[in-house]
């Protein structure tokens, strides 16, 4: 850093003094031109007012021989004398007989300033620097104290203790990234949450069908004469029990794919496109089982950073949800929007309605005439939860039926 200094106070100081130099060159030879027009005889107006020019412009001009020179042109040089500088300039008079209009003066001060003025770059440049090391000094001291600040509080985090971060105490700055981080701990917290739910709910499953399967064996066992029919029929029940089962363990291994799908790399991609495209297929599948299925898409084009896996995942379960609950007479339409800056997906159906008591996002809940494992929303709320996007289930205002949405992150360049 001092080398660094150094080099440019050398470079500031070069300057100076050829700006300098070139200015006293300029004047001496003005001063040469203008005694070479006043004076017809130069040698002797030289020596009848030689010390007027040197009290009034401060010169010392005069006719001089310079054996063996060779000067044809006009030529500046440097010298030093008694500790003084000087800078002369010399004119060709009499080049043949080698005399020349010798005009010098003294640059004594000069000198004296340019080595001045570089001290004083040096000693300037010094104190800024120190004042800039002083000032980086106290403002990593600043920048560092908050991220001490979030540091701690961040370590007293755990699984059982994932409050919000105060961002009271913190400067603006950098609350930008304490809501972030804020955000960040609440997708762990439910995230965290739905795992326990999941695991809680898929023991409690499993334990029915168990006790079932044990009780009928049981009674069975304990019949003193056990028919054909009644092993049969507790033969069936079992199968029954163990299909139960096996719904529920690949329901779970369906969240466990799905859970990967989280890991997909997001990309840039015109989500109409990709939804009319999926509607389209929706559309096939509902005729084929004599459904009415539409779906209307605005705005034309909406380019959206995203996940496409976790996106079909959340449309797959509504229109599918949407499909199974709607008598073939009704309709379920598909439909997408903006609000607020926001692409917003809706798939509307005129079914059963739903029970607004029951947590549909949680794993296991299911309507009574539901044949499923009860994963379905839990897995698109933990789509939709993984690519930042909110999910939500209400019942229709006008008449019977359910509107699902999913209002995804904004990050758009929509064309209506």
């Amino acid at each position: 850093m001092v080398a660094l200094i150094i080099f440019f106070s050398t470079v500031l100081y070069n300057y100076i003094t050829y700006s300098v130099d070139r200015k006293i060159q300029s004047t001496l030879i003005k001063h040469s031109k203008h005694i070479f027009a006043t004076y017809q005889d130069v040698q002797k107006g030289l020596e009848e007012n030689g010390e007027v020019l040197k009290n009034i412009l401060h010169i010392d001009a005069k006719i001089i021989y310079l054996k063996d020179s060779n000067y044809e042109q006009t030529h500046i040089q440097k010298y030093k004398k008694d500790d003084e500088y000087f800078l002369q300039l010399l004119v060709p008079y009499n080049f043949p007989q080698q005399t020349y209009l010798s005009v010098s003066a003294n640059i004594t001060e000069q000198k004296k300033m340019q080595r001045e003025v570089f001290e004083a770059i040096i000693f300037l440049n010094l104190l800024a620097m120190g004042l800039i090391i002083l000032y980086a000094y106290f403002l990593s001291g600043m920048l560092i104290t908050p991220l001490r600040v979030l540091s701690h509080k961040l370590s007293k985090r755990n699984e059982q203790m994932m409050e919000p971060l105060e961002t009271g105490d913190l400067p603006k700055e950098f609350e930008p990234l304490a809501l972030s981080i804020n955000t960040l701990m609440t997708r762990i917290q439910n995230f965290v949450k739905y795992k326990k739910e999941l695991y809680i709910g898929a023991a409690h499953e499993l334990k029915t069908p168990l006790a079932v399967m044990k009780t009928k064996t049981q009674v069975t066992l304990l019949k003193r004469k056990i028919s054909h029919n009644d092993l049969e029929d507790a033969l069936k029940q079992n199968i029954t029990s163990i299909d139960e089962m096996n719904k529920i363990v690949t329901s779970i291994l369906e969240f466990g794919r799905a859970e990967g799908a989280q890991f997909e790399a997001p990309v840039d991609m015109n989500v109409i496109d990709f939804i009319r495209k999926k509607a389209q297929d929706f559309k096939i599948l509902a005729d084929a089982k004599g459904q009415q299925f539409s779906y209307e898409l605005e705005p034309e084009n909406c380019v959206i950073f995203i996940q496409p896996l976790l996106l079909t995942q959340i449309l797959q379960n509504f229109v599918q949800n949407a499909l199974k609950f709607t008598p073939n007479e009704n309709r379920v339409v598909l439909k997408t929007y903006l609000q607020d800056g926001n692409l917003v997906i809706d798939v509307i159906d005129e079914g059963i309605g739903l029970d607004v008591t029951k947590d549909h996002f949680a794993p296991f809940i299911r309507s009574q005439s539901s044949d499923g494992a009860g994963l379905g929303l839990f897995l698109a709320k933990s789509a939709s939860d993984a690519m930042g996007a909110i999910i939500t289930l209400k019942n229709r205002a006008d008449r019977q039926g359910t509107i699902a949405s999913v209002v995804l992150p904004k990050y758009p360049f929509c064309t209506i």
